[in-house]
C-alpha cells in the first residue's frame, strides 16, 4: 500500500503544481478518457504525461479530494480549481488507477469539463 500512497500523492502533487513527469507511470500506460461529448484512449509514457500536461497546465489547488483504495490502485475524486489566463477555471474529475510496480499502468479517467468562472458562478446560484 505505501507504494500506491506515495505515486498518487505525487499525481496529486503534480496536478496541482502544472508539472506531471513521465516517471510517474509504466512504459505502455493507458489513459482511457471520457470527457464532455468524447471519449479517447492514448496509450505509452510520453502521450499520456502530454496529456495530462495539456489538461493540468496552469498551477492551482483542490476544493476536494475523495481517494478510495483498490486492491491493484485507487480511485480519486476532485475538485480542482486554477486560473487560465486571468481568469478562474475549476473541473471535476474521477480517476480510476491501476498500479503495477508502483507506477500508474492506466487511467480511466472522467470529467465533466473545464469551468470559466461565468459557469462557476452560474452553477453555484442553481445550487
Amino acid at each position: 500500500m505505501l507504494e500506491t500512497t506515495n505515486v498518487i500523492d505525487a499525481l496529486l502533487h503534480a496536478i496541482e503544481a502544472a508539472d506531471v513527469r513521465p516517471e510517474l507511470f509504466t512504459e505502455d500506460v493507458v489513459l482511457d478518457a471520457t470527457v464532455p461529448n468524447w471519449r479517447f484512449e492514448v496509450r505509452g509514457r510520453d502521450v499520456v504525461t502530454e496529456q495530462l500536461r495539456d489538461w493540468f497546465a496552469d498551477p492551482g489547488h483542490f476544493e476536494t479530494v475523495r481517494r478510495e483504495p483498490l486492491p491493484t490502485g485507487e480511485v480519486v475524486e476532485f475538485t480542482l480549481h486554477w486560473t487560465e489566463n486571468g481568469v478562474p477555471h475549476a473541473c471535476h474529475q474521477a480517476h480510476i488507477l491501476g498500479l503495477t510496480d508502483g507506477r500508474i499502468s492506466r487511467d480511466t479517467a472522467f470529467c465533466g469539463g473545464r469551468w470559466p468562472a461565468d459557469l462557476i458562478a452560474r452553477m453555484a446560484a442553481s445550487s
